[in-house]
């Protein structure tokens, strides 16, 4: 487990929204790779079984070279950004979306509009989600066996 040290700024940006998103009941997975390819900064399993992606995003530059991040929207039913307060939030496409957070909580301030996956990706999805985070726990039990995170 990394100590505050050896975090970088978009992770601290996902422990905040972690955190909020537990407070709205739902489970967080960080770093969550939905797809060969594709890996979001967090995943949210809600409690009526709903699928958010959150990316952060710590700086301009940051957002303006993510080239994937539209590639996300196939694998979740609302997709957000995350900045802290001083991003210039103009940046950000009007139809997804934003989270303001810091390390240690966030708000939503818009709503991401809700396009539902289909009931065959979202069992996949939700089914390798509990995976990853059943794995993700082993590993930090049983740090010396390796597994692989699929």
């Amino acid at each position: 487990m990394p100590d505050d040290l050896s975090l970088q700024p978009g992770q601290f940006l996902a422990r905040g929204v972690c955190r909020h998103l537990l407070s709205l009941g739902f489970s967080t997975v960080e770093e969550f790779t939905p797809d060969r390819g594709l890996r979001v900064d967090v995943m949210g399993l809600g409690p009526k079984g709903e699928l958010w992606v959150v990316e952060c995003k710590s700086c301009r530059a940051d957002f303006q070279t993510d080239k994937k991040w539209q590639g996300y929207l196939d694998w979740c039913d609302r997709y957000f950004w995350a900045v802290d307060e001083t991003f210039p939030t103009e940046l950000l496409p009007d139809n997804t979306g934003l989270v303001i957070a810091d390390a240690y909580d966030a708000e939503i301030i818009r709503m991401a509009p809700e396009d539902k996956l289909a009931a065959a990706r979202r069992k996949s999805l939700t089914q390798k989600f509990a995976r990853h985070a059943a794995l993700r726990l082993h590993s930090l039990r049983d740090p010396d066996f390796a597994q692989p995170w699929v």
